[in-house]
């Protein structure tokens, strides 16, 4: 069995993470999303929330391919995680160059700690290439319309979550 992890913080999960997922059931036929407990990002919605909507996103993608999903929650290093989940590839999205540059450390790393793990990059679609969580919340913050960049249910949560926000601030 081909296993493959999707490792992000998923605050929250796009229409770019849809677009990988999607791409990578083709690739595996188990799909784990790992949804990074990044403390020091100070993400918006909770470990819990985010493994929710991952669940709810990525159910409706994985249906009918085939690919079986586990969402897993991590907070330790990546190829301990792909380890634990017995992956044999990580899946990485790109979106432009800088991200490349990054990612291209990283495989250096992973693979002095674990040669046995491959990564595997996929070109974000051209249509999601700027989609980025960090700047689908600042929009949303300051009033902007996300309809385009996540879907109807996330929108709605994102939405909530921000209204709270400000409604705990006022107090």
């Amino acid at each position: 069995m081909r296993i493959g992890l999707y490792p992000g913080t998923f605050d929250p999960i796009t229409l770019g993470h849809a677009d990988i997922i999607r791409r990578a059931t083709s690739l595996v036929d188990r799909l784990v999303l790992g949804v990074a407990i990044n403390r020091d990002k100070g993400p918006l919605f909770s470990v819990e929330e985010r493994v929710g909507m991952v669940e709810a996103e990525a159910s409706k993608i994985v249906q009918g391919t085939g690919t079986e999903l586990i969402v897993h929650p991590f907070e330790n290093l990546l190829i301990d995680c792909a380890r634990d989940v017995h992956a044999s590839i990580i899946i990485r999205g790109l979106r432009a160059v800088a991200d490349f540059e990054y990612e291209f450390q990283m495989v250096g790393m992973n693979r002095v700690l674990d040669d046995t793990v491959e990564t595997v990059f996929l070109m974000a679609d051209a249509h999601h290439q700027a989609i980025a969580s960090k700047l689908v919340k600042e929009i949303a913050r300051l009033g902007g319309d996300v309809s385009k960049f996540v879907t109807n249910d996330v929108h709605r949560a994102l939405m909530e979550k921000l209204e709270k926000a400000s409604f705990d601030q006022a107090e």
